[in-house]
């Protein structure tokens, strides 16, 4: 997300700065400390996002550990109704529900999937660590 606001903010800051700053070096030193300001915060946001999953991946509540799974197979269960099984009973039966699809769902399972994988990963990773320590 960030990388796609940097050029936006990059052309805002070439039209504001020289106008308050006035020096070529400042504004491009102002732009270099915005810039790596912002790719910092990213890097410690997606650290956070990685915790949270492998927070999810200790835990000892079933739930808390497959909540996430669950979330994307009912996304999953969606899509393959509206692209595959109601179009299908529609041919053959002329009857076929294809369930409202928000565009906000498609960017959940966006993000869940990313999460899913890299939960699953950590959840490998921490199943592999413990037989090492037993």
């Amino acid at each position: 997300m960030i990388a796609a606001l940097l050029p936006l903010l990059g052309t805002v800051l070439d039209k504001v700065l020289p106008r308050i700053v006035g020096d070529k070096d400042q504004v491009n030193a102002i732009k270099a400390e915005v810039t790596s300001a912002l790719i910092a915060q990213e890097g410690e946001l997606r650290q956070a996002a990685a915790d949270i999953v492998k927070t999810e991946a200790l835990g000892h509540s079933w739930l808390q550990r497959n909540w996430r799974p669950l979330l994307m197979l009912t996304i999953v269960a969606i899509v393959a109704n509206n692209y595959l099984v109601a179009p299908y009973a529609q041919a053959l039966f002329g009857v076929g529900i294809a369930l409202e699809l928000p565009e906000r769902l498609w960017d959940l399972m966006m993000v869940g999937v990313g999460g899913y994988v890299v939960g699953r990963s950590v959840e490998r990773g921490i199943d592999l660590w413990r037989k090492e320590e037993n």
